[in-house]
């Protein structure tokens, strides 16, 4: 594709380590780490979610300085891939998440902590909504803007949100024509949605909740919704 997200990160290198026996004991996973994607390893065949950080979805692009569109979330997952499949990791188990994973701090066979290596390296974020760890980390590679730093992309849960509205199948409107969505957003406000509008195909209704449909764009308007901006 013609530019790499190698080229912007500071690629460190790594020597190899032999596998080695497994443990597990007290909280601890210890074991030869195979990467599944940015911030997700499995370690003694569990799988370890790195606490604190954020890494992009292996789908996931971005858009470089040039306009040039970039699968960033494929090039983190490449280069963690290098650094860690096969490396021994220690990671000292925090909490079960809700899909079952072990979420966990990680660290390499010189006690590196693995997830702020990744955050300082611009190939992950800071995860704040559920630790403020990694917080300076992240500021300081914004600063020198490495890695994701160095291109223009969504945070990842803000992917993940959108990815998860755009599958969610919209409800064929009621017999009779009436296709304007009057929807009640987190905030309470109450906003209709016109076929053609960039939101109106992910805005579902659910009238359980008070939500409608309209015939015209008038009808909205006099029972208290107002027209979306986009």
């Amino acid at each position: 594709m013609g530019v790499s997200l190698s080229r912007i990160i500071s690629v460190l290198s790594v020597s190899w380590i032999p596998f080695f026996a497994l443990a597990q004991q007290g909280g601890v996973l210890t074991g030869p780490a195979r990467v599944l994607d940015g911030d997700t390893f499995v370690i003694t065949d569990v799988r370890v979610r790195s606490h604190g950080i954020d890494a992009p979805e292996k789908d996931q692009p971005c858009t470089t300085p040039s306009g040039a569109t970039l699968q960033c979330g494929a090039e983190v997952t490449r280069e963690v891939t290098r650094r860690y499949q096969g490396q021994m990791l220690r990671c000292e188990v925090i909490e079960q998440d809700r899909y079952g994973r072990s979420v966990a701090k990680c660290y390499d066979t010189d006690g590196v902590d693995v997830g702020r290596t990744l955050v300082r390296d611009g190939l992950a974020y800071a995860f704040r909504r559920y630790s403020m760890d990694y917080d300076l980390d992240e500021k300081a590679a914004f600063v020198a803007g490495v890695g994701l730093h160095g291109v223009t992309a969504d945070r990842p849960a803000a992917f993940r949100r959108a990815a998860r509205a755009e599958a969610k199948p919209v409800p064929a409107p009621p017999a009779g024509g009436c296709v304007i969505k009057g929807n009640i957003n987190g905030k309470g406000e109450r906003i209709y949605h016109v076929p053609g509008q960039r939101d109106y195909d992910r805005t579902a209704i659910n009238t359980a909740k008070g939500e409608r449909w309209f015939c015209d764009a008038a009808a909205a308007r006099a029972a208290g919704w107002r027209a979306a901006r986009r």
